[in-house]
């Protein structure tokens, strides 16, 4: 459930920022998809 509010609390962000028209402070998509093989690497010990 946590990780659903924040999904949503992002997506809202996102929009006003859009709507706003103010450039977001999020990293580039490259240090995202960074993270998100951290946080893969992370969790797949714990799955096998």
């Amino acid at each position: 459930m946590p990780y659903l509010k924040a999904l949503l609390a992002g997506v809202l962000v996102g929009v006003v920022y859009v709507v706003v028209r103010v450039k977001s402070p999020a990293p580039p998509p490259v240090a995202l998809l960074g993270l998100l093989g951290m946080l893969l690497g992370q969790a797949l010990p714990g799955v096998l």
